[in-house]
């Protein structure tokens, strides 16, 4: 497709990349553009029709944005703002420098630009940050056909129609009613008699991952949000729960992979951004690793009298550190779903504590026949490693199921106790379990 437009514009054939684009998908459309070359794509932008333009903007990335407001006219800006979506709107304007951000907000109107301030106002991440205020509002004693009336008159401005909003004159939320409820009752049947007044809602303040949540569970189009009076402000609906879920599962795959998060896609990070991601995370857990050279120094006698230990030291460490990280992972998933709360710790901990004893045993098993049929070491060595090998996967399972629930307790991200640090841990604790045990049996 690309290169089909590139020839046309090399051949100034407008007319024919107009039809062509005519009837594509907006969100296809944005990503041609954005694999446009920078000059080109405000060339083949402005030959999208009116409607198809302003769907399309919104699709659109900040970067690929900003250069098509920096090149947009005047006139072109407003046609563009006028067709947006206030959630569209404030989505772009918070990724955009503040020269472009005063450029835009000249080319809104008062009452437009008074609402975007209010949103940006309210906490990052948050459900009054990602809301739209653009709703369809009925009063209670509208009759079926007053509420289609007003439908008809504003739900082209607004985000969605499915659902329509109940309020009294203060904006406080009443019920809420559907066009289908509308469209199945007779046209004298006032609004009261068919709305459904037990609404679910989130407040300005919810967590925007506890409002996805909240759509997810009761699969809502689109959730009411109210202020501190439970007066309607705005709604978030279904498409930007979608775009609340991805970034949070991206953030939470970055911090348990000991990656500071970020919001920009890769391709589009350079090396030195990615090295600002990486590195401190790496000087932290190489910092936490030297740890593990001072325990093998302190037990060097011990390694000295048996010095076949050694050989099994990554084994152990390796294998305590993925059952730690099946532990955390199993349990930060089911904190980030809502499944586990720090009331279920005890549960959690016995629960683990009979898997590993369970997946201890089988391994130091198989490991056993391994040590006796191949490695040929003694009876007694055989029995520190299997003991070990029970006793660590135990400790690093109880590790990596605990310490999220902990970090979860005192406010921190559950995600960043994840792989990486419950390694570092389990490493150390290993060692010293190892020789520990070693001393005892072997008498070194």
């Amino acid at each position: 497709m690309n290169e089909k437009i590139l020839e046309l514009l090399e051949a100034k054939k407008y007319s024919e990349i107009g039809a062509l684009l005519k009837d594509m998908n907006p969100a296809d459309a944005a990503v041609m553009l954005e694999e446009l070359p920078e000059q080109k794509m405000p060339i083949v932008f402005r030959l999208l029709s009116k409607e198809l333009a302003a769907d399309t903007f919104a699709y659109m990335d900040g970067d690929a944005q900003e250069i098509l407001v920096r090149g947009f006219s005047d006139k072109e800006l407003d046609e563009v703002m006028e067709q947006l979506f206030l959630d569209d709107t404030v989505d772009m304007l918070e990724e955009m420098p503040a020269n472009v951000v005063k450029r835009v907000l000249r080319h809104v109107d008062a009452d437009t630009r008074k609402m975007i301030n209010q949103v940006l106002n309210y906490p990052k991440d948050s459900a009054g940050s990602i809301m739209t205020m653009e709703y369809v509002d009925l009063k209670r004693s509208m009759t079926v056909e007053q509420a289609f009336e007003r439908i008809r008159a504003t739900g082209v401005e607004k985000e969605t129609i499915y659902t329509c909003y109940v309020t009294d004159s203060r904006r406080k939320l009443e019920g809420i009613v559907t066009v289908k409820d509308l469209l199945l009752s007779p046209k004298s049947e006032v609004i009261r008699n068919i709305m459904e007044t037990n609404v679910k809602f989130v407040s300005t303040h919810t967590d925007q991952e506890l409002v996805a949540r909240e759509l997810s569970k009761y699969d809502f189009l689109a959730i009411p949000v109210v202020d501190a009076e439970e007066r309607l402000v705005g709604i978030v609906t279904v498409d930007d729960a979608l775009d609340v879920i991805q970034e949070e599962a991206t953030e939470d795959i970055e911090k348990m992979a000991a990656i500071t998060p970020t919001d920009r896609p890769y391709m589009k990070t350079s090396v030195f951004e990615t090295w600002k991601k990486r590195i401190p995370w790496l000087l932290f857990l190489m910092i936490s690793a030297t740890f593990t050279s001072g325990i093998i120094s302190s037990f060097e006698d011990a390694l000295a009298a048996s010095v076949i230990l050694t050989s099994f030291i990554p084994m152990l460490m390796d294998t305590g550190g993925n059952a730690g990280s099946q532990s955390s992972t199993t349990v930060i998933r089911g904190l980030s779903l809502g499944e586990i709360r720090y009331g279920d710790v005890l549960k959690i901990v016995t629960k683990e504590s009979f898997v590993s004893l369970m997946c201890g045993a089988t391994l130091a098993v198989a490991n056993f026949a391994k040590l006796m049929l191949i490695d040929r070491v003694s009876l007694l060595v055989a029995a520190v490693v299997c003991l070990t090998l029970v006793v660590v996967v135990l400790v690093s399972n109880i590790v990596g199921c605990t310490l999220p629930v902990l970090a979860k307790r005192v406010g921190f991200d559950p995600a960043v106790m994840a792989s990486p640090l419950i390694t570092t841990i389990v490493d150390a604790v290993a060692l010293i379990i190892y020789f520990n045990i070693a001393k005892l049996l072997l008498g070194i």
